[in-house]
């Protein structure tokens, strides 16, 4: 038995869950969906969910734990939202929000403007506008957008300078004139 797939899942009373084809959790604010594989099934009882497996095949074993824990994440979402926490280092790079979408100015000719998704909030820190903090209920979008937003100006090793996440440590590089 899978060792992640057998621990129970306590939903707290806030969260307010229905079980079909899909797992569907929701705050009355906002709403996730959690797809069930076939051989896979989620009982709830009590406000405890249990997931548990029809075969022993390996496809079906690797299931089981991922779907208690994209479970757990979308019911711990709502209780605690998840976060992302960027930087951005260089002269003259900054952030803004304006309404639904993320602006970067990252040296570019152009500024960058990224559609922020929904159920996701955005916060620029810092006095300069140079720290984000991303934060929702689904921990696959949070990530994925940040993600995103990194990928617009990667760390370089040489400066340091471009986006990246708090407390990434990023391997700097000696210059052409370090290697005589």
């Amino acid at each position: 038995m899978s060792r992640i797939g057998k621990k129970e899942i306590t939903v707290p009373t806030s969260v307010k869950v229905d079980i079909g084809d899909k797992v569907v959790a929701s705050n009355g604010k906002q709403s996730m969906e959690v797809a069930i594989p076939e051989k896979i099934k989620v009982n709830l009882a009590d406000n405890i969910i249990t997931v548990t497996r029809d075969s022993e095949d390996n496809q079906t074993k690797s299931l089981h734990g991922l779907t208690r824990s994209l479970l757990a994440n979308a019911i711990h979402g709502f209780e605690n939202p998840f976060k992302k926490e960027l930087q951005i280092k260089g002269i003259g790079y900054k952030a803004a929000v304006k309404g639904k979408k993320l602006i970067l100015n990252v040296g570019y000719s152009h500024p960058v403007e990224l559609e922020i998704p929904t159920h996701i909030t955005v916060k620029i820190d810092g006095s300069k506008g140079t720290e984000l903090v991303i934060s929702g209920v689904d921990n696959m979008v949070v990530g994925e957008f940040a993600a995103e937003i990194r990928d617009v100006r990667p760390p370089e090793p040489y400066k340091g300078t471009g986006i990246m996440y708090a407390g990434e440590r990023i391997i700097r590089k000696a210059g052409k004139s370090a290697g005589k």
